[in-house]
């Protein structure tokens, strides 16, 4: 299991301790220091079963700045992905990537019925 996260962000941090708490094992990756490259990104959407939106970290500083509330609806998926590639903190996280499961943020309960 692939666990990616910003380690200053609370919510990673209490994804992790969530981890740590059901022995759940894992691999930790720094979304700024090793972020997702814009193929890696493709997979997980595709692999997720969910919209591209949730892959963006909407409520991010960048984001916002960036203005792409109004820009995101006509990029194409390949934009969109090559545009996440080049800052993780466009990405929501904290990501966990398994082969079966992809998960954006952290609500406990899905990452319970998914992962526990």
């Amino acid at each position: 299991m692939l666990f990616i996260e910003y380690p200053k962000c609370s919510t990673c941090k209490k994804a992790k301790a969530w981890l740590d708490s059901h022995g759940i094992t894992y691999t930790d990756r720094h979304i700024k220091e090793e972020k997702p490259t814009a193929a890696e990104l493709q997979e997980w959407h595709e692999k997720s079963g969910l919209p591209l939106k949730r892959f963006f970290n909407t409520s991010g500083m960048l984001y916002k700045e960036l203005n792409l509330k109004d820009k995101r609806a006509s990029m194409s998926e390949a934009e969109q992905y090559e545009l996440l590639a080049t800052d993780g903190m466009l990405v929501k996280r904290p990501l966990i990537i398994t082969e079966d499961v992809v998960l954006t943020g952290f609500r406990e309960s899905e990452w319970e019925e998914k992962l526990a």
